[in-house]
Protein backbone atom coordinates (compact mmCIF):
# COMPACT_ATOMS: atom_id res chain seq x y z
CA UNK A 1 0.00 0.00 0.00
CA UNK A 2 1.29 3.06 -1.18
CA UNK A 3 2.01 5.86 1.50
CA UNK A 4 2.16 3.88 4.19
CA UNK A 5 4.88 6.32 5.95
CA UNK A 6 3.00 9.53 5.91
CA UNK A 7 1.30 10.62 9.42
CA UNK A 8 -2.63 9.28 8.05
CA UNK A 9 -3.80 12.77 9.93
CA UNK A 10 -1.44 15.36 9.25
CA UNK A 11 -3.22 18.29 10.42
CA UNK A 12 -3.03 16.83 13.87
CA UNK A 13 0.36 15.72 13.60
CA UNK A 14 0.97 19.34 12.73
CA UNK A 15 -0.64 20.68 15.86
CA UNK A 16 0.87 18.38 18.43
CA UNK A 17 3.78 20.31 17.92
CA UNK A 18 2.48 23.62 18.51
CA UNK A 19 1.08 25.68 21.53
CA UNK A 20 0.18 23.62 25.00
CA UNK A 21 -3.12 24.07 24.19
CA UNK A 22 -4.89 24.33 20.16
CA UNK A 23 -8.07 26.15 20.36
CA UNK A 24 -9.35 25.23 24.17
CA UNK A 25 -7.49 21.36 24.00
CA UNK A 26 -5.52 20.23 26.05
CA UNK A 27 -2.41 18.69 25.34
CA UNK A 28 -3.38 15.14 26.84
CA UNK A 29 -6.91 15.40 25.55
CA UNK A 30 -5.53 16.18 21.98
CA UNK A 31 -2.93 13.14 22.24
CA UNK A 32 -5.90 10.87 23.57
CA UNK A 33 -7.92 12.06 19.72
CA UNK A 34 -4.53 11.49 17.67
CA UNK A 35 -4.34 7.87 19.49
CA UNK A 36 -8.28 6.86 18.44
CA UNK A 37 -8.09 8.29 15.23
CA UNK A 38 -4.89 6.47 14.78
CA UNK A 39 -6.55 3.48 15.57
CA UNK A 40 -9.38 4.16 13.57
CA UNK A 41 -6.85 4.30 10.67
CA UNK A 42 -5.19 1.27 11.16
CA UNK A 43 -8.29 -0.44 11.45
CA UNK A 44 -9.11 0.89 7.71
CA UNK A 45 -5.95 -0.33 6.41
CA UNK A 46 -6.13 -3.77 7.65
CA UNK A 47 -10.05 -3.82 6.29
CA UNK A 48 -8.27 -2.90 3.24
CA UNK A 49 -6.06 -6.31 2.87
CA UNK A 50 -8.89 -8.48 4.31
CA UNK A 51 -10.26 -11.46 2.54
CA UNK A 52 -13.96 -11.56 2.06
CA UNK A 53 -15.97 -12.70 4.82
CA UNK A 54 -17.54 -16.16 4.24
CA UNK A 55 -20.94 -13.96 4.41
CA UNK A 56 -19.60 -11.90 1.10
CA UNK A 57 -19.28 -15.30 -0.64
CA UNK A 58 -22.87 -16.87 -0.13
CA UNK A 59 -25.80 -16.06 -0.44
CA UNK A 60 -29.19 -17.41 0.56
CA UNK A 61 -29.84 -19.06 -3.76
CA UNK A 62 -26.24 -19.51 -5.19
CA UNK A 63 -26.35 -21.12 -8.39
CA UNK A 64 -25.00 -24.37 -7.65
CA UNK A 65 -21.54 -25.89 -9.22
CA UNK A 66 -22.78 -27.62 -12.30
CA UNK A 67 -21.24 -30.90 -12.20
CA UNK A 68 -24.22 -33.41 -14.34
CA UNK A 69 -24.45 -31.14 -16.85
CA UNK A 70 -22.47 -30.54 -20.46
CA UNK A 71 -18.80 -30.00 -19.65
CA UNK A 72 -17.69 -27.63 -22.06
CA UNK A 73 -20.25 -25.36 -22.22
CA UNK A 74 -19.10 -22.14 -21.50
CA UNK A 75 -20.61 -19.23 -18.96
CA UNK A 76 -20.92 -15.62 -20.04
CA UNK A 77 -19.99 -13.80 -16.54
CA UNK A 78 -19.41 -9.84 -18.65
CA UNK A 79 -22.18 -8.27 -17.35
CA UNK A 80 -22.42 -7.11 -14.04
CA UNK A 81 -25.82 -8.94 -13.95
CA UNK A 82 -23.65 -12.45 -13.17
CA UNK A 83 -21.72 -10.87 -9.85
CA UNK A 84 -23.55 -10.90 -6.46
CA UNK A 85 -24.31 -7.30 -5.21
CA UNK A 86 -23.52 -4.98 -3.50
CA UNK A 87 -21.41 -3.94 -7.05
CA UNK A 88 -20.65 -1.02 -5.47
CA UNK A 89 -19.07 1.79 -8.10
CA UNK A 90 -18.30 -0.75 -10.55
CA UNK A 91 -19.48 0.43 -14.29
CA UNK A 92 -19.56 -0.44 -18.01
CA UNK A 93 -18.40 0.90 -20.36
CA UNK A 94 -17.47 0.07 -24.67
CA UNK A 95 -13.24 0.44 -23.86
CA UNK A 96 -11.40 1.11 -21.25
CA UNK A 97 -8.01 2.83 -21.33
CA UNK A 98 -5.67 5.25 -19.27
CA UNK A 99 -6.11 8.20 -17.62
CA UNK A 100 -4.29 10.93 -19.77
CA UNK A 101 -3.84 13.18 -17.24
CA UNK A 102 -3.03 10.47 -14.14
CA UNK A 103 -1.50 7.07 -16.16
CA UNK A 104 -2.64 5.60 -12.41
CA UNK A 105 -6.16 5.37 -13.20
CA UNK A 106 -8.73 4.05 -15.83
CA UNK A 107 -11.17 5.66 -17.72
CA UNK A 108 -14.02 4.34 -19.64
CA UNK A 109 -14.61 5.05 -23.23
CA UNK A 110 -17.64 5.30 -25.37
CA UNK A 111 -16.21 3.81 -28.29
CA UNK A 112 -13.79 0.79 -28.95
CA UNK A 113 -10.14 2.46 -28.55
CA UNK A 114 -9.04 0.71 -31.43
CA UNK A 115 -10.39 1.60 -34.81
CA UNK A 116 -11.75 -1.87 -36.67
CA UNK A 117 -12.52 -3.18 -33.00
CA UNK A 118 -15.94 -4.88 -32.36
CA UNK A 119 -16.53 -6.17 -28.80
CA UNK A 120 -20.28 -6.75 -28.23
CA UNK A 121 -19.61 -7.72 -24.45
CA UNK A 122 -19.59 -4.61 -22.04
CA UNK A 123 -15.99 -3.27 -20.21
CA UNK A 124 -16.22 -3.93 -16.51
CA UNK A 125 -13.92 -1.02 -14.70
CA UNK A 126 -13.92 -0.78 -10.90
CA UNK A 127 -15.39 2.95 -10.23
CA UNK A 128 -13.12 6.04 -11.21
CA UNK A 129 -10.79 5.62 -8.35
CA UNK A 130 -10.46 1.71 -8.30
CA UNK A 131 -11.04 0.96 -5.15
CA UNK A 132 -14.74 -0.75 -4.94
CA UNK A 133 -16.55 -4.01 -3.96
CA UNK A 134 -14.72 -6.89 -4.98
CA UNK A 135 -17.27 -8.90 -7.62
CA UNK A 136 -18.02 -12.48 -6.60
CA UNK A 137 -20.04 -14.97 -9.23
CA UNK A 138 -23.98 -15.61 -8.49
CA UNK A 139 -22.50 -19.08 -9.84
CA UNK A 140 -20.42 -21.45 -7.78
CA UNK A 141 -17.86 -23.61 -9.83
CA UNK A 142 -15.95 -26.48 -9.13
CA UNK A 143 -13.43 -27.85 -11.49
CA UNK A 144 -13.48 -24.90 -13.84
CA UNK A 145 -11.63 -23.31 -17.30
CA UNK A 146 -11.70 -19.16 -16.36
CA UNK A 147 -11.20 -16.79 -19.52
CA UNK A 148 -11.09 -13.17 -19.79
CA UNK A 149 -8.93 -10.12 -20.90
CA UNK A 150 -7.81 -7.50 -18.17
CA UNK A 151 -6.50 -4.19 -18.02
CA UNK A 152 -4.60 -2.47 -15.14
CA UNK A 153 -3.33 1.32 -15.18
CA UNK A 154 0.74 1.78 -13.84
CA UNK A 155 1.86 -0.07 -10.69
CA UNK A 156 -1.93 -1.14 -9.90
CA UNK A 157 -3.21 -4.45 -8.58
CA UNK A 158 -6.11 -7.36 -8.64
CA UNK A 159 -6.83 -10.92 -8.68
CA UNK A 160 -8.47 -13.56 -9.62
CA UNK A 161 -9.40 -16.16 -6.74
CA UNK A 162 -11.08 -19.37 -7.69
CA UNK A 163 -13.84 -20.41 -5.27
CA UNK A 164 -13.22 -16.91 -3.40
CA UNK A 165 -9.65 -18.89 -1.93
CA UNK A 166 -6.98 -19.56 -4.37
CA UNK A 167 -5.23 -16.23 -6.14
CA UNK A 168 -4.28 -15.78 -9.53
CA UNK A 169 -2.03 -12.50 -9.28
CA UNK A 170 -2.74 -9.53 -11.50
CA UNK A 171 -0.20 -7.03 -11.49
CA UNK A 172 2.02 -4.35 -13.04
CA UNK A 173 5.01 -6.47 -13.73
CA UNK A 174 5.48 -4.53 -17.15
CA UNK A 175 9.39 -5.32 -17.98
CA UNK A 176 10.64 -6.40 -14.71
CA UNK A 177 13.39 -8.93 -15.53
CA UNK A 178 12.28 -12.84 -14.92
CA UNK A 179 14.87 -13.21 -12.20
CA UNK A 180 13.20 -10.66 -9.92
CA UNK A 181 9.80 -12.29 -9.81
CA UNK A 182 7.75 -12.92 -6.81
CA UNK A 183 4.71 -14.96 -6.54
CA UNK A 184 2.79 -11.31 -6.54
CA UNK A 185 3.81 -10.66 -9.58
CA UNK A 186 1.37 -11.01 -12.90
CA UNK A 187 0.49 -14.31 -13.27
CA UNK A 188 1.90 -15.72 -10.06
CA UNK A 189 -0.07 -17.59 -7.02
CA UNK A 190 -0.41 -15.05 -4.53
CA UNK A 191 1.83 -15.67 -1.12
CA UNK A 192 -0.28 -16.75 2.16
CA UNK A 193 -0.50 -13.73 4.84
CA UNK A 194 -0.98 -13.08 8.26
CA UNK A 195 -2.56 -9.86 9.51
CA UNK A 196 -1.39 -9.47 12.85
CA UNK A 197 0.54 -8.03 13.76
CA UNK A 198 0.72 -6.16 10.07
CA UNK A 199 -0.25 -7.89 7.09
CA UNK A 200 2.44 -9.36 6.17
CA UNK A 201 3.31 -12.70 3.93
CA UNK A 202 4.84 -15.76 5.29
CA UNK A 203 6.07 -17.28 2.11
CA UNK A 204 6.29 -16.48 -1.23
CA UNK A 205 3.83 -17.98 -3.59
CA UNK A 206 4.61 -19.23 -6.79
CA UNK A 207 6.27 -16.54 -9.26
CA UNK A 208 5.71 -17.00 -13.14
CA UNK A 209 7.55 -19.22 -15.01
CA UNK A 210 7.89 -15.93 -17.39
CA UNK A 211 7.27 -11.94 -17.57
CA UNK A 212 4.41 -12.39 -19.82
CA UNK A 213 3.24 -8.89 -19.34
CA UNK A 214 1.93 -6.34 -21.13
CA UNK A 215 2.08 -2.43 -20.66
CA UNK A 216 -0.42 -0.55 -18.48
CA UNK A 217 -3.45 0.16 -20.17
CA UNK A 218 -3.00 -2.47 -22.97
CA UNK A 219 -5.66 -5.20 -22.40
CA UNK A 220 -4.00 -9.04 -21.43
CA UNK A 221 -5.53 -12.14 -21.86
CA UNK A 222 -5.67 -15.13 -18.92
CA UNK A 223 -6.98 -18.35 -18.77
CA UNK A 224 -7.05 -20.75 -15.59
CA UNK A 225 -7.45 -24.42 -15.63
CA UNK A 226 -8.36 -25.58 -12.19
CA UNK A 227 -9.36 -28.07 -9.95
CA UNK A 228 -11.29 -27.55 -6.91
CA UNK A 229 -9.83 -29.75 -3.69
CA UNK A 230 -11.53 -32.95 -2.75
CA UNK A 231 -13.51 -34.20 0.32
CA UNK A 232 -14.18 -37.73 2.12
CA UNK A 233 -18.22 -38.22 3.17
CA UNK A 234 -16.80 -36.88 6.46
CA UNK A 235 -15.64 -33.78 5.16
CA UNK A 236 -11.90 -34.60 5.47
CA UNK A 237 -9.73 -33.46 2.41
CA UNK A 238 -8.39 -36.36 0.14
CA UNK A 239 -7.07 -34.36 -2.77
CA UNK A 240 -5.77 -30.58 -2.83
CA UNK A 241 -7.04 -28.16 -5.15
CA UNK A 242 -4.19 -27.68 -8.05
CA UNK A 243 -3.39 -25.16 -11.19
CA UNK A 244 -3.52 -27.25 -13.63
CA UNK A 245 -2.29 -24.23 -15.70
CA UNK A 246 -2.47 -20.46 -16.02
CA UNK A 247 -2.25 -19.06 -19.56
CA UNK A 248 -0.74 -15.54 -19.60
CA UNK A 249 -1.62 -13.22 -22.88
CA UNK A 250 -0.67 -17.03 -24.78
CA UNK A 251 2.21 -18.15 -22.52
CA UNK A 252 2.21 -20.75 -19.82
CA UNK A 253 3.34 -19.17 -16.52
CA UNK A 254 1.86 -21.86 -13.90
CA UNK A 255 1.51 -25.68 -14.26
CA UNK A 256 0.55 -28.32 -12.13
CA UNK A 257 1.09 -26.67 -8.96
CA UNK A 258 -0.68 -28.21 -5.79
CA UNK A 259 -2.34 -26.17 -3.25
CA UNK A 260 -2.03 -27.14 0.28
CA UNK A 261 -3.53 -24.24 1.53
CA UNK A 262 -5.73 -21.22 0.62
CA UNK A 263 -3.65 -17.96 -0.64
CA UNK A 264 -3.23 -14.82 1.09
CA UNK A 265 -5.13 -14.50 4.42
CA UNK A 266 -7.88 -17.02 3.72
CA UNK A 267 -5.79 -20.12 4.65
CA UNK A 268 -6.74 -18.50 8.30
CA UNK A 269 -10.03 -16.94 7.53
CA UNK A 270 -12.10 -19.27 5.81
CA UNK A 271 -12.13 -23.25 5.27
CA UNK A 272 -11.65 -25.19 2.01
CA UNK A 273 -14.64 -25.99 0.32
CA UNK A 274 -15.59 -28.52 -2.45
CA UNK A 275 -17.21 -25.38 -4.61
CA UNK A 276 -17.09 -21.74 -4.86
CA UNK A 277 -17.68 -18.83 -6.70
CA UNK A 278 -14.92 -16.90 -8.86
CA UNK A 279 -13.63 -13.48 -7.22
CA UNK A 280 -12.24 -10.38 -9.11
CA UNK A 281 -10.17 -7.89 -6.60
CA UNK A 282 -11.53 -4.83 -6.77
CA UNK A 283 -9.80 -3.08 -3.66
CA UNK A 284 -6.50 -2.73 -4.56
CA UNK A 285 -5.95 -0.54 -7.59
CA UNK A 286 -7.84 0.27 -11.31
CA UNK A 287 -8.64 -2.55 -13.33
CA UNK A 288 -10.55 -3.17 -15.92
CA UNK A 289 -12.13 -6.55 -17.43
CA UNK A 290 -14.10 -8.09 -20.66
CA UNK A 291 -15.14 -11.06 -21.84
CA UNK A 292 -15.08 -12.76 -19.07
CA UNK A 293 -16.06 -16.66 -19.32
CA UNK A 294 -15.92 -20.01 -17.29
CA UNK A 295 -17.09 -23.68 -18.00
CA UNK A 296 -16.46 -26.57 -15.83
CA UNK A 297 -14.29 -28.73 -16.56
CA UNK A 298 -14.42 -33.02 -16.88
CA UNK A 299 -14.77 -34.46 -13.12
CA UNK A 300 -10.97 -34.89 -12.23
CA UNK A 301 -10.91 -38.95 -11.81
CA UNK A 302 -12.14 -39.38 -15.62
CA UNK A 303 -9.87 -36.28 -17.17
CA UNK A 304 -6.58 -37.29 -15.70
Amino acid sequence: MSGCCRHPFPFLSEASSSQPAVNGWSRAALSVLILVLGLTWAAVMAWADAPPSAASLQESNPVPADHDGEDGDWIDLSDLSAWKPPTGTWFTAADAGLNPDNRRLLVGLESPASPGQSNAKPVLINGPIGRTHNLVSRRNFQDVEVDLEFMVSERSNSGVKLMGLYEIQIYDSFEKPDDQLKGFDNGGIYPRALMTPRYHHIDEGYRPKVNASRAPGQWQTLTIRFRAPRFDAKGTKTKCAVFERVTLNGVVVQENVQMELPTGHAHVARKEVAEGPILLQADHGPVAFRNIRARPLPPIETSR
